[in-house]
C-alpha cells in the first residue's frame, strides 16, 4: 500500500516564497513599465522642447534680421552660408545654431538646430536633444510710391544745365542690372505747383511734369505697413545735420574689407565691385544737411533740407522732408541715380536745382537698394520642414 504523507508542515512558507516571487515579479515589470513610459514621455518631451528652441531661434532670426549678413549676399552657391554661432533662446530652454542660404533675390533659406537644456544628457555632458528644422523665408521690400525720377510737394526751378531725366538709366560700372525698363515721369508734383526751366536745363520723361493731386503728405511718409519715423529708426547710420563737405566716401579696414563702423562710409555705388558695393545703408540725417562731394548708395533720410555741390553722387532712393538745392555737379554724369522724393514740409518753397546737377531714375538702383534693406518675413503658407 502507497502510504501517504499527512505532515505538511513547510507548505505554507513555499507557497509564500512562490507568491512573494511571482508579487515580486509582477511588481518589478509594473515599475519597469513604467520607468520606460517616463523616459519615453520625458525624451518626448525634450525633443518637442528642442523643436520649440530651433523654432524660436528661427523666429528670432527674422524678427532681428540683419540686412549687412543676410541681404548683401550673393545667391547660394555663389557665396557660402551665413554662419549662426550657437546662441540662447529667448525662452532660456535652449539655444541654436544654424546657416541662412540665399536662395534668389528675395528668397532664403533658414538651416536652424535647436538643442535642450533641461535634459540630463544636456546637464552631465554638453549633448541633449537636437531637433533641426528648414525655414523658407521671402524679404518685404520697402513699399515707395514711386512715379518719377523726382516727386515733390511744392515747385521746382531748374537753371544752367541742371536735368531730371525720367528715362531708366544703369549707373556707370552696374553689370548685374537687367535691360532698362519704361520712362517714368520726369517730374511729378502736386496739383496747383509749377515747374519751371531756364538756360539750357530740362527735364525729360514720360511725361516730362505730371501734376499728380495723389500726391500728399503720405507719399513722403508712409511706405506700406512703415512710416517715415520707424524707417529713421532702423537706419544703419544716424547723424546729426551737417556740413559733410567731402568726406563721405567708401571706407575699407586693414584686412581689406569694408568698414561699415565708419559714419561716414555710405557704400560705394561707384564701384559696385569693390569692398564697399554691397553695402546699401540707411543713412538718416536728422537736420539740414550739405554734401559737396564723394559718393554713397542706399536710402538717404534727410529731416530738413538738402544742399548737394560739387561732384557727390547717390546711388538709391533719396526722401527729403525739407528743400533740394543743387548746383556744380563737376564731371560726374548725375548728382542722384535712382528715385528722389522732397516733401517740402520742413522749409517750404521752390527747390533749386542748377549748374551741372542731373537726377536720372535708376530703376536698378531702386531694386537693389529696396532688396538690400528689405526685412524678412514668414511665408503666407506652410515655409517650415523638419530636416533630420
Amino acid at each position: 500500500m502507497k502510504q501517504v504523507l499527512r505532515n505538511e508542515r513547510g507548505m505554507a512558507l513555499a507557497l509564500a516564497i512562490v507568491a512573494i516571487v511571482i508579487v515580486g515579479a509582477l511588481v518589478a515589470g509594473a515599475l519597469f513599465s513604467g520607468t520606460q513610459e517616463q523616459r519615453m514621455a520625458e525624451s518626448s518631451r525634450f525633443q518637442q522642447q528642442s523643436f520649440g528652441v530651433a523654432e524660436a531661434g528661427a523666429s528670432e532670426l527674422i524678427r532681428t534680421w540683419n540686412t549687412t549678413t543676410f541681404n548683401g549676399r550673393r545667391a547660394y552657391p555663389q557665396d557660402s552660408a551665413a554662419t549662426i554661432q550657437w546662441t540662447h533662446a529667448p525662452s532660456n530652454t535652449g539655444s541654436f545654431n544654424g546657416s541662412v542660404f540665399k536662395l534668389a533675390d528675395n528668397l532664403y533659406l533658414f538651416d536652424v538646430t535647436g538643442r535642450d537644456t533641461m535634459s540630463r544628457a544636456n546637464r552631465l555632458r554638453g549633448g541633449g536633444f537636437n531637433q533641426r528644422l528648414g525655414v523658407l523665408t521671402r524679404i518685404k521690400p520697402l513699399q515707395v510710391d514711386i512715379q518719377a525720377s523726382l516727386t515733390t510737394g511744392n515747385s521746382d526751378n531748374l537753371a544752367g544745365q541742371a536735368t531730371v531725366d525720367g528715362n531708366d538709366h544703369v549707373p556707370p560700372g552696374w553689370l548685374t542690372c537687367g535691360p532698362a525698363g519704361p520712362a517714368l515721369a520726369g517730374v511729378r508734383s502736386d496739383k496747383g505747383t509749377t515747374v519751371s526751366t531756364s538756360g539750357q536745363a530740362s527735364v525729360v520723361g514720360s511725361p516730362p511734369v505730371l501734376i499728380d493731386s495723389t500726391v500728399t503728405d503720405t507719399t513722403f511718409t508712409k511706405f506700406g505697413s512703415i512710416n517715415y519715423t520707424q524707417l529713421s529708426a532702423s537706419a544703419n547710420v544716424t547723424l546729426p545735420g551737417q556740413n559733410f563737405s567731402n568726406s563721405i566716401g567708401p571706407a575699407v579696414n586693414g584686412a581689406g574689407q569694408c568698414d561699415m563702423a565708419v559714419q561716414t562710409n555710405w557704400g560705394d555705388g561707384v564701384n559696385p565691385l569693390g569692398p564697399c558695393g554691397t553695402y546699401f545703408p540707411i543713412v538718416h540725417i536728422t537736420g539740414d544737411a550739405t554734401i559737396n562731394g564723394v559718393q554713397g548708395q542706399g536710402i538717404l533720410l534727410i529731416d530738413g533740407s538738402l544742399s548737394v555741390q560739387g561732384g557727390f553722387q547717390w546711388f538709391g532712393i533719396t526722401i527729403v522732408q525739407g528743400t533740394l538745392k543743387t548746383a556744380g555737379g563737376g564731371s560726374t554724369d548725375a548728382h542722384f541715380w535712382g528715385a528722389t522724393m522732397v516733401h517740402d514740409s520742413v522749409n517750404f518753397g521752390t527747390n533749386q536745382l542748377s549748374g551741372h546737377a542731373n537726377i536720372n531714375y535708376s530703376q536698378c538702383a531702386v531694386l537693389k537698394v529696396l532688396n538690400a534693406t528689405a526685412k524678412g518675413a514668414l511665408m503666407r503658407s506652410r515655409s517650415w520642414v523638419q530636416l533630420y
